[in-house]
């Protein structure tokens, strides 16, 4: 079946990557595309990334919201953090619809 699938753009902050996993499966599984980050740069045991490489992926990921219909804030205990509030602002003055994992305080 070929159709119209709605475009999804997760965001918060990559510490929360086994909530990212879990909303990206539901996501999925409701007829979503679902846009992610490619690197959780909070994970441990993984190298670090470098400020450039930090700078490349932020941007990336507002081309994916770009590329969206919304974005889906995973903000686990009503945490937003900096780069996540720009996410927000930057999805907001575009159009993109914008929905939370839980209530933003």
């Amino acid at each position: 079946m070929i159709g119209k699938y709605k475009v999804v753009t997760l965001c918060g902050s990559t510490r929360f990557k086994e909530a990212f996993e879990r909303e990206n499966r539901r996501l999925t599984l409701e007829g979503c595309i679902v846009l992610a980050p490619g690197v959780f740069v909070h994970e441990d045991g993984v190298a670090p990334v470098g400020d450039d490489q930090k700078r490349m992926l932020d941007n990336m990921h507002l081309r994916k919201i770009d590329l969206s219909d919304e974005i889906f804030v995973i903000n686990v205990g009503g945490y937003i953090g900096e780069s996540t509030a720009r996410e927000v602002e930057y999805a907001r003055k575009h159009g993109r619809a914008i929905k939370y994992l839980e209530n933003p305080r």
